[in-house]
């Protein structure tokens, strides 16, 4: 069970949809349906087995592959044969000739009397490779499969297809009830691991919150210690899943996997990201940048002020993928040749910038669910601000909406170091305040270790931010 630490809430959701299904029987309509997404290697596939495994019931668990719509048919056929659907037979005695019958084919190997669990896995290789797949599912699931006991599962790594498949005018819409599947989060990483917060924090931002990368981190350890067993492993899901992700979400895709090289090296700006990428064209980074954040890999944002700006900024959205694009990725030759221990030199020497501004989104996340706390307003959006210059960079900004406020309400500053936040970095704050309202707003810190000056209306430290998270975890 070590494997689902974190995940009882997602268990207990699909439990609950079940129960809808056995409690309809009888009904015309007793089949419920679940779009479940969230990105690649996150647990998805693991859940859904665990959850078949714990209902106990009649299931089939099919696994599309990107393959033709022949070979997957044929997979179906063989899936099918091997499960314990009490009708399986139907499928050897008369094979479907396409997707259209076996749809409903599969419709009649489910159980009319008993509830079940069907689960088809990576359906976006499906909708890529089968013509007009999501009407035939569309057509299968109103005619046949929602009028059985049945639980169906429909899962997906490629997050704009999967939202696709509930959009309006698609032929799907509304018959699935969405479930997104996120990484593990700080707080539940702390409970599986045995951390403290500050570590908790720095196990989030190395792995990602990846259940499998989790999976490998001794309870109690450090992330030098980690690091130190994984980087001597060549086969330690550290190392292999962010070649494994890039290989899964770009296959033949190479500019945009340069592009996203780029962003992981540091860059944010457009044009410094179009010179890191190889000196490429507006037209084609443009596309390339599209295509990232429409997958949900790349977050575009602006920044957060009552006046509009076009500075916008690009980052990784997954903090795994941030750390080993920066700090993996060019050096896996060494790692490769059991050198490891000179990739951990060098995570340890820019560790301290990298890890100061990787933490900004989570700390961000935690305000926004923290406040109103008594000692901040609400705030409907928190973001950041700064400059064309980065004379004016402001790390925290609460306001009334994004990216453009008619409020704003606090402001802030974020030290994720050793030292403490002093007088000299209050004073920096105040004034970067000045540059962006003429209002006295409350100014915040959140430091890593505490501060040393006074003039804060309010301080946030690792053990407050960590429990933004506990009431869901």
């Amino acid at each position: 069970m070590s494997g689902f630490v974190g995940r009882e809430a997602e268990l207990a959701a699909l439990q609950g949809l079940l129960d809808r299904v056995t409690s309809a029987a009888g009904d015309l309509r007793p089949g419920w349906c679940v779009l479940m997404r969230g990105r690649r290697r996150i647990g998805k596939s693991a859940l859904a087995e665990e959850f078949v495994t714990r209902s106990g019931l009649a299931s089939l668990y099919f696994t599309a592959a990107r393959a033709s719509a022949e070979q997957e048919l044929r997979q179906l056929l063989d899936d099918v044969a091997s499960s314990d659907l009490p009708h399986r037979e139907l499928f050897v005695q008369t094979p479907p000739a396409n997707w259209n019958s076996a749809l409903q084919l599969l419709a009649d190997a489910i159980p009319d009397d008993s509830p079940s669990v069907v689960v088809i896995d990576e359906v976006p290789y499906l909708m890529e490779r089968i013509d007009a797949f999501e009407g035939l599912l569309q057509r299968a699931w109103d005619r046949f499969l929602s009028r059985k006991p049945v639980l169906l599962i429909l899962i997906g790594s490629d997050m704009s297809m999967m939202e696709a498949l509930n959009s309006y005018e698609r032929p799907f819409h509304q018959r699935g009830t969405e479930m997104v599947i996120r990484p593990l989060n700080p707080a539940e990483i702390q409970r599986m691991l045995d951390l403290d917060a500050k570590t908790a924090f720095d196990a989030a931002l190395v792995t990602g919150g990846l259940p499998l990368v989790c999976a490998e981190w001794a309870p109690g350890t450090s992330v030098w210690e980690f690091l130190h067993d994984a980087l001597t492993n060549p086969v330690s899901a550290l190392l292999v899943s962010g070649e494994r992700t890039l290989a899964a979400e770009f296959p033949g895709q190479a500019m945009a996997r340069e592009v996203l090289e780029a962003i992981g090296s540091g860059e944010r700006t457009f044009v410094n990201i179009a010179r890191a990428a190889g000196g490429i064209s507006h037209s084609t980074l443009t596309r390339a940048a599209d295509l990232l954040t429409a997958k949900g890999i790349v977050s575009s944002e602006l920044p957060l002020s009552t006046r509009p700006s076009k500075e916008r900024r690009y980052r990784i959205t997954d903090p795994y993928l941030r750390f080993w694009l920066y700090f993996l990725r060019p050096h896996m030759p060494e790692i490769e040749r059991r050198r490891g221990d000179l990739t951990l030199r060098r995570i340890a020497a820019g560790w301290g910038s990298w890890r100061g501004r990787a933490v900004e989104p989570l700390v961000r996340e935690a305000l926004a669910r923290l406040v109103p706390d008594g000692r901040l307003p609400s705030a409907e959006a928190i973001g950041s601000y700064w400059t064309r210059s980065n004379d004016v960079e402001i790390d925290i900004v609460g306001a009334d909406r994004a990216p453009i406020a008619k409020e704003l309400r606090f402001v802030g500053s974020i030290k994720w170091l050793k030292s403490a936040f002093d007088d000299h970095d209050l004073q920096e704050l105040i004034r970067h305040r000045a540059a962006l309202t003429d209002r006295t707003l409350p100014l915040v810190a959140a430091s890593r270790s505490g501060a040393t000056c006074d003039g804060l209306t309010a301080l946030y430290g690792p053990e407050e931010l960590i429990t933004a998270w506990r009431h869901q975890s």
